[in-house]
């Protein structure tokens, strides 16, 4: 099995540069496209099972991502560890400024996690917007969230949360990364164009 690293993981996520605005309401000047991550399960495989093994000693019930990537990530290793699975859900939300969106469990699910230990999982987090409202539905639903992971954690902002949450994030590889709120992005100040990539 291939060695997990940055270059092979950023071959899969087709990294573009530019002006983006991402699901958190931050800005940035990179973009890794995910939508394919796990079209290859052989080329994924040797990075979920990395976060699997560091998984292991945290004593879960479940395993939860948010809806699209996270939900893959999560259920690959659900299988491996032979544990449950669940998903969250971003829901609409009018709400604007940092981390306005809002992610909630199926009803499906809600009844099932009450006092389950919980990993919740994201294929990659940047600011963390998918795993902050995955964490904040499942305390809703009564889910004991135990510890987060990702196969690729980008720069403090995101990790920063769960710090203050006292709760572990654990991760494949780590890698430095700028993000900006909107009010002090330079690329909005040099009037570069900025794609919408929150959808």
């Amino acid at each position: 099995m291939a060695e997990p690293t940055l270059a092979a993981f950023l071959g899969l996520a087709k990294g573009r540069r530019g002006h983006f605005r991402l699901e958190s309401g931050h800005h940035s000047a990179l973009w890794l496209d995910l939508d394919a991550l796990f079209a290859d399960p052989g080329a994924i495989a040797p990075f979920a099972a990395a976060l699997t093994a560091q998984l292991r000693a945290h004593a879960i019930d479940v395993v939860c991502g948010p809806l699209l990537g996270g939900a893959f990530l999560a259920q690959l290793v659900a299988h491996a560890l032979e544990k449950e699975f669940c998903f969250s859900e971003r829901q609409p939300s009018k709400a604007e400024g940092l981390y306005g969106v809002r992610y909630a469990l199926p009803p499906a699910y809600r009844l099932r996690l009450r006092g389950r230990r919980v990993a919740l999982l994201d294929d990659v987090v940047s600011a963390g917007s998918a795993l902050r409202g995955t964490y904040g539905a499942l305390h809703a639903e009564g889910a004991v969230p135990v510890v987060a992971g990702a196969l690729l954690v980008l720069g403090d902002l995101g990790a920063n949360f769960f710090v203050q949450e006292h709760l572990p994030l654990v991760a494949v590889l780590r890698e430095a990364y700028e993000l900006w709120a909107p009010e002090a992005c330079p690329l909005c100040a040099a009037r570069q164009p900025i794609e919408d990539v929150t959808s």
